[in-house]
């Protein structure tokens, strides 16, 4: 495996095709609503990303049929746009990837749809914190195996559990690149494997089941679920290690 060292050119480059991913998932939380169904969300998704200068970059990845994974309720990762109109109560989780110049960007939210159980509130700011708190945790010279420990035992000790079989992932000029890195540790020993550096780009990005982590794929062959059924939520961040920190390239 070989993770790749970018040079602080190609790390910009990879910021602002992350700013469009930002600047999108922005402007499609400002939408979320009751009434608007996922496949006008879509539609809205790729056309911001097209109007400023990008290309969707899940649209047909691994025969994708939509622009932005849109995740309602149980389904915590890669739902497929639909006819299905937001309730209120509903959550909903927006992942979207873009290509610019040949360099990637990705980033996700979970939102609530108008108002929302505080049940539904603690399930998404813990993908969030997660998320922040690994940002935080991440140095130079540590395993990413010592990063996915780390993020398992926060999201346990927020009483929940980490999806399985599914992790973050290095992106550059492809979207998925080594290494990657799960939410929770395999084995167990984490001083072990590849070691983070200066000029390495990846995603993070927690994914929370309240009860099981076992994953299900649904019907439709993409839409992942736990086996508990109940509803999950998901942050993503693309953050680049420059100067011995984590920064996130995937704001505005």
């Amino acid at each position: 495996m070989s993770i790749a060292i970018r040079k602080p050119s190609e790390i910009e480059s990879l910021r602002k095709a992350n700013k469009i991913v930002a600047k999108t998932l922005n402007y499609l939380k400002a939408n979320v609503k009751p009434g608007i169904t996922l496949k006008e969300l879509d539609a809205m998704g790729e056309d911001f990303i097209r109007s400023s200068g990008g290309i969707p970059a899940f649209k047909g990845l691994y025969g994708f049929s939509g622009s932005v994974c849109i995740s309602v309720n149980e389904v915590i990762i890669h739902g497929i746009p639909t006819d299905y109109a937001l309730k209120e109560g509903d959550i909903v989780g927006l992942d979207l990837g873009v290509n610019l110049n040949g360099w990637y960007g990705d980033s996700a939210i979970t939102c609530g749809v108008g108002n929302i159980s505080q049940e539904n509130q603690r399930l998404i700011a813990c993908a969030k914190d997660t998320l922040y708190f690994a940002i935080d945790q991440i140095k130079v010279g540590m395993h990413f195996k010592e990063l996915s420990h780390l993020i398992e035992q926060f999201i346990l000790d927020y009483g929940y559990v980490p999806l399985r079989g599914f992790c973050g992932h290095g992106i550059g000029k492809k979207p998925h690149e080594e290494p990657e890195i799960p939410n929770y540790l395999e084995g167990s020993n984490s001083k072990q494997g590849y070691k983070i550096k200066d000029g390495m780009v990846f995603c993070i990005e927690p994914m929370i089941c309240q009860k099981s982590g076992e994953p299900k794929i649904l019907k439709d062959d993409w839409s992942v679920v736990s086996t508990d059924g109940l509803n999950g939520s998901h942050y993503e961040h693309t953050i680049a290690i420059i100067k011995g920190k984590a920064e996130i390239l995937s704001k505005e």
